[in-house]
């Protein structure tokens, strides 16, 4: 099914086994989306206690390949360049290096209040920051990546998962123009179907006049079924769960194996296919002598990577398992014991002589495989 991650929409229900391979999936992987939503306005002036906790937050609950992301708010998101989206993969800070993360994260979260900036628009910050989360993860779904669990950590004073059509008895705040005040534009029918849609958990502690809320949400992609001919459908979510998880299931298959006896070669001949294989290859008389690497499912150019006259590629010495296939173009001959290849043939034995005539002359290659690096 053609997967156009451009924009996002809500999709169908998940079933419960869905859900629980993609909570799967994000646990093999590893790795949070953080966000830090920060109202800018005056009356959310963290106070001394508001930053030993939020400082508290960043240095004891991220772990490592976590990926963070500050967004600023008031009547509008991200209000000093607003321009820019800071929810987006490209803008988020990776937490992997403790030590120079945390001052780095710290720094770029706004501490104190912009004295320019007055009327929180809530809705349409929970609008962006949650649409954009489920972006996030439904980008990952299209390019066959983990995807994730997230949070957003709110820094501010005005009311969260608020009623669509938000008056002024509720949040006095909103501004006067903004989309959110009316229950039936399509910004305010939008946020409130990603809140209802998105499987949200929040927790809250009062500070001062302001509230911190962690909001987590469970790792979730939006599912596509369509019709197909011979009375098929053509869905998104179970083919990605399929191609997440056939390798900790088939290493989690392996182990249970061997645990009941003949899973030692198995895990063998698995541990040597992550093996990169040292290629040493002479060429012409040991005039050239070059050291190159091969990993499973990798090729080398013969022509190009492994040099010989000509100019052209005349094939690819490729690596699949702990089999070497050479493979010729059919542009300029390759000969080897002997004959020239015409076709796909497997290679025997850890030396390989190849010729590689051109202009009636012999451009002979000797290739040494070690199968340990």
């Amino acid at each position: 099914m053609a997967k156009n991650c451009d924009q996002i929409t809500i999709g169908e229900s998940l079933s419960k086994h869905q859900q629980l391979s993609l909570e799967l999936v994000s646990k093999f992987s590893g790795g949070r989306d953080i966000v830090f939503a920060v109202d800018l306005t005056q009356s959310v002036s963290l106070d001394d206690e508001g930053k030993v906790r939020l400082k508290q937050i960043v240095q004891d609950s991220l772990n490592k390949s976590d990926s963070v992301y500050i967004v600023p708010f008031s009547s509008q998101v991200n209000p000093t360049n607003s321009d820019v989206n800071p929810l987006t993969i490209s803008n988020s800070i990776a937490f992997n290096n403790p030590k120079e993360d945390i001052n780095k994260i710290i720094e770029q979260i706004p501490l104190s209040a912009n004295i320019a900036e007055k009327n929180t628009d809530i809705q349409l910050a929970e609008h962006f920051i949650y649409k954009n989360l489920a972006h996030i993860n439904q980008k990952r779904l299209c390019e066959n990546q983990p995807i994730k669990p997230q949070s957003v950590v709110w820094l501010t004073d005005a009311p969260l998962k608020t009623e669509v059509g938000i008056t002024s008895q509720v949040w006095i705040e909103t501004p006067a123009n903004s989309s959110y005040r009316n229950s039936t534009s399509p910004e305010s029918v939008d946020r409130i179907n990603w809140l209802n849609h998105l499987a949200i958990n929040s927790r809250s502690k009062n500070i001062s006049n302001y509230q911190l809320t962690v909001a987590d949400i469970k790792p979730s992609v939006q599912e596509f079924c369509t019709p197909a001919p011979g009375g098929k459908e053509t869905c998104l979510v179970n083919n990605y769960i399929v191609n997440q998880l056939w390798l900790p299931t088939t290493i989690l298959s392996i182990i249970i194996i061997s645990l009941f006896g003949g899973g030692i070669v198995a895990i063998k001949y698995y541990l040597s296919l992550k093996e990169t294989w040292k290629l040493e290859i002479v060429s012409s008389n040991e005039e050239n002598k070059n050291i190159d690497y091969l990993k499973n499912k990798s090729s080398l150019s013969i022509g190009e990577d492994i040099e010989c006259k000509g100019g052209e590629i005349r094939g690819y010495l490729k690596r699949e398992g702990n089999k070497i296939f050479i493979e010729p173009t059919n542009i300029l001959p390759i000969i080897y014991k002997g004959r020239e290849l015409k076709q796909k043939q497997v290679i025997e034995g850890n030396i390989i002589r190849l010729n590689c005539p051109y202009n009636d002359e012999d451009f002979e290659i000797k290739i040494t495989v070690s199968k340990t690096k």
